[in-house]
């Protein structure tokens, strides 16, 4: 044994200050060498190191066990600090890492990047419901060391309360991806995403958390940083937690990005620009669209060139879209046409464009999009082509906010007389559409004043109050939001400049300009189309018609209402597949029709199911569009042939519905037989109700108006059935049912907009 050190120097005294900091130092020194070559396995470069940001959070979390908050720019290595943490605390013992990812697309790339490792990696999503069984028996095993969740398991009842009490107890690091979709100020706000808190109040002590995100200004960074102090009970931060959160925000500039903005004169011109300017650009990209109709007209536009692209959507098939995304990784395809759910998170680091057919509705949103270009390459093309109906766009997506207190109460009544409902039964009992319903079913989860079970939702009983300061501050933020992305559409200035400061950039020094971009000469959006290549992609605008496919399906739960309807729609009772002249909310046409169907102050209210979307101008059809609808006219077949028109009565458009009638049966050469109107009496319903109720409405209202004559010819023959507008299809399906129950052969729907 040997013996005691005689040294009285307490500096150098074994165990003294001086030698912990050195054995300290020294444990730090190892514990970087160790995870840079981590990074090496990760990335496959055995010249990669770490970033001096990087290791501070990958020390934090390791040494520390600390939470930590890392706002830096896309592309600069965040899902590095995980996957390198996760390896060294695997090594040390710990449980699997848990990370709250929000987007397949970003799961798929982070499961890719972690097997590189060797980091055993699995995911439980949407796509693979069939696998989640085999992935909760390999977490229970230890044989995962990552898993990746979305945020909506977070409140799956089974996954809440058999998988995730476990992975709280032995997670060995909990991760929250795109963690700005915590926070009410953030431009993706995710009402799931909040079931976090919960989650990380029920973290046993020293279990180290990491929240990420390329696009949070000062104000999200705050709001997630006191949501990572959340340990109480009650859900509320703990103010000594709050303090030691490390927040590590660095410079947004991206070197890469040449920003600019082409301004066109209409979607003609805009489509025109692609087809001319994307077969220029070296490499493959995104063209971002702010709808899925306009994602699909632009596919198939770009199509028709010869271009090789794909749609991708939040309706695409979930194997389609794995299926797209590794078509463009390989560069088999030029473009991706997406809405955004290609957003956050998707990995090509030679993507070498991405075009912005629309503007989204705010610098932080748009930064964030085109964060997925040039991560990896020297340059890469990003352009905007703002369009006119930019504003309609957000303005229809900001009407998705927060119900009135009056529908939120209606809601926790339903639920406290009944118990347990299901979405679909509590439909017929509130008025609420279903996604938004939905989608206040989700926040009053979160605020704890219903509960989602087995079987549906149920009230907590819990007190709730309406926090309508919080709702318009929230609203107020959006529409500051809208009105500094026309200002980046506008500027002459420094485009990257201005979305740096619009992230609060803490990096950005007064005056600093990129160089780069349009406004200051480093690049352009390149040539404007000619009039040829306009007129062509004017006249292919112009293809005549959108199918309007029949509905198939009652509602659930109309007996609730009064309503004898159930099941499937009986096919001798339903519509053939219709036709409309345009999408309200797509490209060409539908321009022209949102300014026709636009509120009129003092206009009438609308009176059914086609005209719900309130106001609109009456009088006979606009000049323009008479050439569409004799277009679709002309290349629509509807078999068997119809022997006459059917009008839908309009209260509000009546002047309209009956010109466009009239215009029909001229150009089939057929008679107008009757009309589909309201009963005597009968107020007209609301239109942003939940299908069940317009349904109900529609059923009620609605009756067949019949010549004797007309009576006496319509068993055996077929007619058009005319109106202005469909937006739920229950218009159009119910007066089906009244006609062939009449002995309609076949009803062929005809309307100006789908929408």
């Amino acid at each position: 044994m040997s013996q005691p050190s005689t040294s009285t120097d307490p500096q150098t005294r074994s165990g003294g200050p001086a030698a912990q900091a050195g054995a300290a130092t020294a444990d730090r020194a190892a514990l970087r060498a160790e995870a840079e070559a981590a990074l090496v396995a990760l990335v496959g470069r055995p010249d990669a190191r770490l970033r001096d940001d990087q290791w501070v959070a990958i020390e934090a979390l390791v040494a520390d066990h600390r939470r930590a908050l890392v706002v830096q720019r896309t592309g600069w290595g965040k899902s590095a600090v995980y996957f390198v943490a996760t390896a060294l605390l695997r090594a040390r013992g710990s449980g699997p890492t848990v990370i709250v990812s929000p987007l397949l697309a970003l799961m798929r790339n982070q499961v890719e990047a972690a097997q590189r490792a060797g980091i055993r990696a699995e995911t439980i999503n949407s796509a693979n419901v069939t696998e989640w069984d085999g992935v909760h028996q390999r977490v229970a095993a230890g044989e995962v060391d990552v898993l990746l969740v979305s945020p909506e398991r977070l409140n799956n009842p089974g996954f809440r309360e058999e998988v995730l009490p476990r992975l709280a107890a032995s997670a060995g690091l909990v991760v929250v991806d795109e963690a700005h979709c915590i926070s009410d100020w953030g431009h993706d706000f995710r009402p799931d995403y909040r079931r976090i808190r919960t989650l990380l109040a029920e973290l046993p002590a020293g279990i180290p958390v990491l929240a990420t995100t390329a696009t949070a200004n000062a104000r999200v960074t705050a709001d997630v940083a006191e949501q990572l102090a959340v340990t109480s009970d009650d859900g509320g931060p703990d103010r000594a937690l709050a303090a030691d959160v490390l927040v590590l925000r660095g410079s947004l500039d991206r070197e890469s990005l040449h920003l600019a903005v082409a301004r066109l004169p209409g979607t003609a011109a805009q489509l025109a620009w692609l087809g001319h300017r994307l077969p220029q650009v070296d490499g493959s990209g995104i063209v971002y669209c702010l709808t899925v109709a306009a994602t699909q007209q632009v596919t198939e536009y770009l199509r028709d060139l010869g271009l090789e692209v794909r749609a991708y959507t939040g309706q695409t098939d979930p194997a389609e879209r794995e299926a797209a995304e590794q078509d463009l990784l390989a560069n088999r395809v030029k473009a991706l046409v997406a809405t955004s759910a290609l957003g956050m998170g998707f990995d090509k680091p030679d993507l070498a464009f991405v075009v912005h057919l629309g503007a989204p509705s705010s610098p932080i949103s748009y930064y964030q999009q085109v964060g997925r270009a040039g991560r990896a390459t020297d340059r890469a093309e990003v352009v905007l082509l703002p369009g006119p109906e930019d504003r309609a766009i957000w303005d229809y997506f900001a009407s998705m906010a927060f119900p009135p207190e009056a529908e939120v109460r209606a809601t926790l009544a339903a639920l406290e007389a009944a118990g347990t409902l299901s979405t679909a039964a509590l439909e017929t009992r509130v008025s609420l559409r279903r996604n938004r319903l939905e989608l206040m079913l989700k926040v009053l989860d979160v605020d704890g004043a219903v509960r989602r079970v087995r079987g549906g939702w149920e009230s907590t009983g819990r007190p709730w109050s309406y926090d309508a300061e919080r709702y318009h501050r929230v609203a107020e933020t959006r529409r500051a939001e809208q009105r500094a992305m026309l200002d980046y559409v506008s500027t002459d200035g420094c485009r990257m400049a201005y979305l740096r400061r619009a992230l609060d950039d803490p990096d950005l020094d007064a005056g600093w300009r990129c160089g780069r971009c349009d406004g200051c000469g480093g690049t352009s959006a390149g040539q404007a189309p000619d009039d040829a290549e306009v007129a062509a992609a004017r006249e292919r605008l112009a293809v005549p018609g959108v199918e309007i496919e029949p509905r198939r399906q009652w509602p659930t739960g109309m007996s609730g209402l009064g309503v004898d309807l159930s099941g499937r729609i009986a096919a001798d009772e339903r519509p053939e597949t219709g036709r409309a002249v345009a999408r309200l909310d797509g490209i060409g046409w539908g321009g022209l029709l949102r300014d026709l169907f636009a509120p009129v102050p003092g206009a009438p209210a609308p009176d059914h199911d086609a005209a719900e979307a309130g106001g609109g101008r009456d009088g006979a059809l606009p000049v323009a569009l008479r050439r569409p609808v004799l277009d679709v006219l002309d290349a629509w077949h509807p078999d068997p042939a119809p022997a006459g028109v059917v009008v839908v009565e309009s209260a509000s458009r009546p002047e309209l519905v009956r010109h466009l009638a009239e215009g029909v049966a001229h150009r089939l050469g057929v008679p107008v037989v009757g009309s589909v109107g309201p009963v005597a009496g009968v107020e007209a319903g609301r239109r942003d109700v939940n299908s069940a109720q317009r349904l109900a409405g529609v059923a009620r209202r609605l009756e067949l108006h019949l010549s004797e004559a007309a009576a006496a010819g319509l068993p055996g023959r077929a007619v058009v059935l005319v109106d202005d507008r469909t937006d739920s299809g229950w218009t159009v399906t119910v007066a089906a049912r009244l006609l062939r129950r009449a002995g309609a052969s076949a009803v062929h729907p005809f309307v100006l907009a789908v929408g």
